[in-house]
C-alpha cells in the first residue's frame, strides 16, 4: 500500500505517490480545482487512490512562520476532513512551511522557464511534502 502526498491550493492540488516500500516520493500530476466553487478534484483523487492502492494521505499544512494557523492552513484542514469523509482513509496534516518556495528555487536553479515551472511547481511541492513525511517515519 502506498501513501499519497497532496499540496492543496485554491486552484490546484499537486499529487505525489510513495513507492510500495514507503521510501521515495514521486510527483504524479496537478489537478485543477475551484475551491471557491467547491470543486475539490475528489473524483480524480478517487481514481488515483484506487490505481495506486493508497492506504494513507498526507496533506501539506501551511502554518505561518510563527506557528499560527492562517486561512490557507484552515483550508487544508477542511480539505483533510472532506477526504476523510469521502475515502475513509487516514489523513495526516504535515507542516509544509517553505516547501513551495524550496520547490521554486530548485526549479529556477535547474533553469526551468517560468511557464514550465508553473506547470510542475505544485506536483514538486507535493513530492517534497511526502518525502519529508516518509523520511520522518523512518527515524
Amino acid at each position: 500500500m502506498r501513501i499519497m502526498g497532496l499540496d492543496v491550493g485554491s486552484k490546484t492540488v499537486g499529487v505525489a505517490i510513495s513507492d510500495a516500500l514507503g521510501w521515495t516520493a514521486q510527483g504524479i500530476e496537478t489537478i485543477k480545482i475551484a475551491e471557491d466553487q467547491e470543486q475539490f478534484g475528489f473524483d480524480r483523487l478517487e481514481e488515483l487512490i484506487k490505481e495506486y492502492e493508497v492506504s494513507e494521505i498526507v496533506i501539506g499544512y501551511p502554518k505561518n512562520m510563527n506557528n499560527t494557523i492562517g486561512p490557507r492552513a484552515e483550508a487544508s484542514e477542511r480539505y483533510a476532513e472532506g477526504l476523510k469523509e469521502k475515502f475513509s482513509l487516514p489523513v495526516k496534516l504535515w507542516d509544509e512551511r517553505l516547501t513551495t518556495m524550496a520547490a521554486e528555487k530548485m526549479l529556477i536553479s535547474a533553469d526551468v522557464s517560468r511557464k514550465n515551472r508553473k506547470k510542475v511547481i505544485d506536483k514538486m511541492a507535493a513530492t517534497m511534502i511526502l518525502q519529508g513525511y516518509l523520511d520522518f517515519k523512518k527515524i
